[in-house]
């Protein structure tokens, strides 16, 4: 089973719940379609604009066990509020620079 955290948009937690990512993960949807068996280890937010907190999370996750960081699809595709993270590109190349090469960093959950 791989273990998945996922970061998402601060700025809209308050709007969206994240089922629809649970769901994607639970049947195997987008992004999760080729990765088996996932179990969301983790779902925090990137700490607000501009997301810098996000590199310290995210090697957090990696030390309790993930093996894959995913940049939720509100970050990246701007879903439910149709804007996506103008900081999304930086944050996942800040990301990738600091964990193991062997942890994937995706974008989109749903």
């Amino acid at each position: 089973m791989k273990k998945v955290g996922i970061i998402r948009c601060q700025q809209t937690e308050d709007m969206c719940p994240g089922s629809n990512c649970f769901k994607g993960a639970k049947e195997n949807l987008g992004t999760f379609q080729d990765m088996g068996d996932v179990e969301i280890m983790a779902f925090v937010s990137c700490g607000g604009c501009p997301g810098k907190r996000a590199v310290s999370r995210a090697k957090r996750m990696v030390e309790r066990g993930a093996e894959v960081i995913m940049l939720a699809s509100c970050i990246t595709r701007g879903t439910p509020i149709d804007f996506p993270c103008p900081f999304a590109k930086k944050m996942k190349e800040a990301i990738e620079g600091k964990i193991s090469e062997t942890v994937q960093v995706l974008n989109n959950s749903h």
